[in-house]
């Protein structure tokens, strides 16, 4: 009964308030309501690639995980490269660098082997961390401008303001706290829609270079391997033998 009272007086209370969010859009006009509809879309957009990116990261952060765990315990590296997911990052790396290994073969022209496959894997590297960095951009913008944006409802609300006072030659409350309510909202909305992302952009970068120094550490083992023939390859732990488990369980117990 309580909560069915509540409800019927929200509206009512909402329809009351000549101060609310849809007032000052009714009041501004086309400017305020178009100023606002632009800061929703940035919003909406930088949301978005927020937690697309997001789930990009973690996909290849998972993958390096289980490069670390599993790939070097191959016989060898087009083995433990086919074992790799289709669309993996790091399977794009082996690959790059086994095709560029073939293309060494066919080249006319004296080219040192790790000149050559240094560059493709580099190029390999400069190609995922692009994808990973595309739409950042578009938050570094609305981190920027959006406030300007908001900026520019506030002076248009204030202008309102100005013009009502001047039409009814005094300063009343009853005059102003539209516009200038109108405005306040609009420098609020500006920052609301700045912050998170600007905090997006900065967290995405940082999760950007994590993922970047790990695969060019990656690369660095691929080549190390390559131009080796197999024979430098990272030291990784054994495996814990179906014999040995039982065993350390036993010692705890």
């Amino acid at each position: 009964m309580l909560i069915s009272i509540i409800a019927a007086a929200a509206p009512a209370a909402a329809e009351e308030n000549p101060y609310g969010l849809m007032a000052a859009l009714k009041e501004g006009g086309l400017i305020a309501q178009g100023t606002f509809t632009i800061m929703c879309i940035m919003s909406f957009f930088s949301f978005y690639i927020l937690f697309t990116k997001l789930i990009e990261q973690q996909k290849i952060i998972g993958q390096g995980k289980k490069v670390q765990q599993t790939f070097w315990r191959s016989a060898s590296i087009k083995e433990a490269g086919a074992k790799l997911e289709k669309n993996s990052a790091y399977k794009q790396i082996v690959d790059d660098g086994l095709e560029a290994q073939e293309e060494h073969k066919k080249l006319t022209d004296p080219v040192e082997a790790h000149d050559w496959l240094h560059s493709s894997l580099a190029r390999s590297e400069t190609a995922i961390n692009s994808k990973l960095g595309s739409g950042l951009a578009f938050l570094a913008t609305v981190g920027a401008t959006a406030p300007f944006i908001g900026l520019f409802g506030t002076v248009i609300g204030i202008y309102r303001a100005l013009v009502k006072i001047g039409a009814s030659g005094q300063a009343s409350i009853d005059a102003v706290a539209g516009p200038v309510g109108e405005a306040l909202i609009m420098t609020a909305l500006g920052l609301a829609v700045a912050v998170p992302a600007v905090l997006s952009y900065n967290w995405l970068q940082r999760r950007n270079k994590s993922i970047a120094e790990d695969l060019n550490n990656f690369s660095t083992d691929v080549l190390g391997y390559l131009v080796s023939n197999g024979q430098v390859r990272p030291s990784v732990a054994a495996a814990p033998t179906a014999a040995a488990r039982p065993a350390a369980t036993a010692n705890k117990a």
